[in-house]
């Protein structure tokens, strides 16, 4: 079903409330490159609004009410937020779900060596990436680490007009003959991806014996230890995370898209958490769950896998109306959701990929995937039709742009989400996103418009769904 561009549908005023959420969705992911930096900036956004730290009302004491908005943090990485409805908790939640973390390129535990004069971190990468893509692009580095006395030192270098930036080298194409005839999975290999960190020796002085090598790794430690009071064996407790250096863009001569690293699936991830923080009054409790490693499987403390978000409701319904483990059953299997991830959108360059009739395509809104999964619906929650007509209804009442698509051809390959772990608890659960040209890629590109659509669907998900 053809879908119009909905650039030709904006009145003035619309045009004036989608730059606004673009400059701020711009803002969110030049500051939120990590899990972590995403959720210390969605804590900082929800308090803002009053949101209070569920913890914290434990402690005291305190119960909720109608209006009230709550948030809880798991170990610093994932964070779910609710806005309390008028409705009972039991009668089930309307709940956004995407997630903050992105491929990307580790930092090992025992990382820093000198070879021929050059220090590098070596590195493990995180997540689905073509490793060429990662090659002769300035790299920075952000991250955390944790010393034994307790203290943690935030790393963030390369971002700013006058820090350094690293790289990742590549053979030069004078001596790269056998190089290219290899296949594109290997033409970089996931040993190759050191980052080049340094290349000065540290001076003689009449501490260090003229015998001893490794001078460029010795003087790395000592501006480590001058600047942010590291040693080596810090790096045993430190997550440094390498991303793509600089600030989110404007793309086209016509500003009307955003190239940034990070899109998959921060787009989803800042346009729920805006939708959550823009709404004051709910029937049914809406919520907000941002986690941490889809890109990895959703495993892990942190991921959707865990039991941290079921925990969450279960404190929330003690806080609400007293405990009661069938009252949180019933909450999450009442519950709606969007599992709010990014879909392919269609290429022209590659064309031969995409079945076309199937396809997402830039400023034709936001995209529903009744499945993901791969090939046959493999690791797919497959939405019902009832639901799927409860979608179209909301969309269309309050005048949201949406299109339906697949990933890609049947055969071509796939992906999944955290829609099938949600789904376990029986709730109803669909696939949404925005179209992402380059998914993956270290510089990801949306349309503004398709931004702004998702924002809006999203809020009156929440509203009315």
């Amino acid at each position: 079903m053809d879908r119009e561009n909905v650039w030709k549908t904006y009145k003035p005023e619309e045009l004036e409330e989608l730059e606004r959420i673009s400059r701020s969705y711009k803002e969110c992911l030049d500051e939120g490159k990590t899990e972590r930096e995403c959720v210390k900036l969605a804590v900082r956004m929800l308090e803002e609004k009053g949101f209070r730290r569920l913890d914290r009302i434990i402690e005291k004491k305190e119960r909720l009410q109608a209006g009230d908005g709550v948030y809880a943090v798991c170990m610093e990485k994932s964070v779910a937020a609710f806005r309390i409805g008028t409705e009972p908790l039991e009668r089930g939640m309307n709940i956004l779900g995407a997630h903050i973390d992105s491929p990307r390129i580790d930092v090992k535990q025992n990382p820093l060596y000198e070879n021929e004069e050059l220090a590098y971190l070596d590195t493990h990468y995180y997540g689905g990436i073509k490793k060429y893509q990662w090659v002769t692009v300035p790299l920075a580095i952000h991250g955390v680490v944790a010393r034994t006395d307790g203290t943690i030192t935030e790393i963030h270098i390369g971002e700013k007009e006058e820090d350094p930036v690293f790289a990742v080298t590549d053979l030069l194409v004078h001596l790269a003959s056998q190089q290219m005839e290899k296949k594109a999975s290997a033409v970089i290999e996931g040993e190759k991806l050191d980052l080049l960190f340094a290349s000065r020796p540290l001076e003689d002085d009449e501490n260090l014996k003229k015998e001893e090598k490794d001078r460029v790794k010795a003087y790395v430690l000592q501006l480590l230890k001058e600047t942010y009071g590291i040693t080596e064996e810090d790096f045993v407790s430190a997550e440094l995370e390498i991303v793509p250096a600089g600030k989110a863009r404007d793309c086209g001569i016509d500003r009307s898209m955003i190239m940034a690293y990070g899109q998959d699936d921060r787009v989803c991830a800042f346009t729920s958490l805006f939708a959550l923080l823009d709404v004051r009054q709910v029937k049914k409790t809406a919520c907000c769950i941002l986690v941490d490693k889809e890109e990895i499987g959703s495993v892990g403390a942190t991921g959707m896998h865990s039991k941290f978000f079921e925990n969450v409701v279960a404190e929330l319904t003690a806080l609400l109306v007293g405990e009661s483990e069938l009252k949180v059953r019933r909450a999450l299997q009442n519950s709606r959701m969007l599992s709010s991830d990014v879909s392919a959108a269609f290429d022209p360059m590659f064309a031969e990929a995409f079945e076309k009739r199937s396809s997402a395509f830039f400023a034709k809104g936001l995209v529903f995937n009744k499945f993901t999964g791969s090939r046959g619906k493999s690791g797919s929650n497959d939405a019902n039709a009832e639901y799927l007509a409860l979608i179209r209804k909301v969309m269309d009442d309050h005048q949201v742009a949406y299109q339906f698509a697949e990933l890609g051809k049947v055969d071509a390959g796939g992906g999944g989400t955290i829609a099938y772990i949600m789904a376990n608890y029986g709730m109803e659960v669909i696939d949404s996103g925005v179209a992402v040209l380059c998914m993956h890629a270290p510089w990801e590109i949306t349309s503004k418009a398709d931004v702004f659509e998702a924002y809006k669907g999203y809020k009156a998900f929440i509203l009315d769904m």
